[in-house]
């Protein structure tokens, strides 16, 4: 009977002293009590994902000192080595994780330019009033995927010959929390740098017709992962006859943007047909020229005979 009531109070002992036991079903209740909106989470390398959490302190009148709360990578070892974060000032976590795993709130635990070596598993630890309890019942799990988002090139549908125009490549699906990514741009056209904000590049192009059917590349790295993203499109440019424009659309007709294929074949046609028109009038001027050089002698044949007579 003794033994009975004293097993719970063993198993306290055991899990405010730091040790990952779970408590009896008796004493929960009376001690801190931790809450997890997720179980388990999913993010894709170089973003981020916020794992909420909620504290709940038993009983409210008899806390009065300061709570630090530490997170724990894997296992049940409270090692300084295997801390993540914490709200505690000065309390060295590892370096690798400092600047990317952030103590949110009361518990809840902020991970930022994630990486494939952050997945496994990650308990909490609270520490107050010279105790110590560690809800390793309470754990989540991370799981991290390979970067499979690609970034959007924003183009306007119609690109003016000569004319300078904006191009955007953005990443909106990235996390501004994290590290800022670093945009390049490739391309064999006339391009020149524009702004740049956290999530966007733009850049100025100015189209040319030896410009058509080559490509234009927006590469992006996260560098908190060590991560490279890219996105490539094809500048497709027309020709319009009436006001010397090139398009990124494929439409044909009266007055419509004409694809520079046609362009070329209607320019080597008109360019045959006055070679051709050359040629019959240089023939008419050579046979002209000839037939005046051949009825000249026959004038002077003439004026002989006349004299004679």
């Amino acid at each position: 009977m003794l033994l009975s009531r004293l097993l719970p109070l063993l198993w306290v002992l055991k899990w405010a002293s730091g040790n990952c036991f779970i408590l009896p079903r008796e004493v929960i209740g009376t001690y801190p009590s931790l809450t997890l909106e997720l179980q388990s989470v999913t993010v894709q390398e170089g973003l981020c994902v916020l794992v909420p959490c909620h504290l709940i302190e038993y009983p409210m009148n008899r806390w009065s000192d300061a709570a630090f709360g530490y997170w724990f990578h894997e296992g049940e070892n409270t090692h300084p080595d295997s801390l993540v974060a914490t709200n505690k000032p000065y309390q060295l976590v590892q370096k690798e994780m400092q600047s990317r795993f952030h103590f949110s709130g009361d518990c809840s635990l902020d991970i930022r330019d994630a990486q494939k070596g952050d997945n496994g598993s990650y308990f909490f630890r609270l520490e107050k009033g010279g105790k110590t309890w560690n809800f390793c019942e309470e754990r989540i799990s991370v799981h991290v995927t390979d970067l499979t988002h690609s970034p959007n090139i924003s183009i306007p549908q119609t690109l003016e010959l000569g004319r300078p125009t904006n191009v955007m490549c953005s990443v909106p699906w990235a996390c501004e929390r994290g590290t800022p990514p670093i945009f390049s741009w490739m391309s064999a056209a006339l391009i020149s740098l524009g702004p740049t904000t956290t999530l966007s590049s733009v850049l100025t192009l100015t189209p040319r017709l030896q410009d058509h059917g080559t490509n234009l590349t927006c590469q992006v790295t996260f560098p908190g992962a060590g991560v490279t993203v890219q996105k490539t499109i094809q500048l497709n440019v027309t020709y319009n006859s009436q006001n010397s424009t090139a398009h990124v659309s494929g439409r044909v007709g009266p007055g419509k943007p004409r694809p520079l294929a046609d362009v070329v074949q209607v320019a080597m046609g008109e360019a045959a047909i006055k070679f051709l028109l050359l040629g019959i009038c240089f023939f008419f001027l050579s046979k002209r020229s000839h037939t005046k050089r051949v009825e000249r002698p026959a004038t002077h044949m003439d004026q002989a005979h006349a004299v004679m007579d």
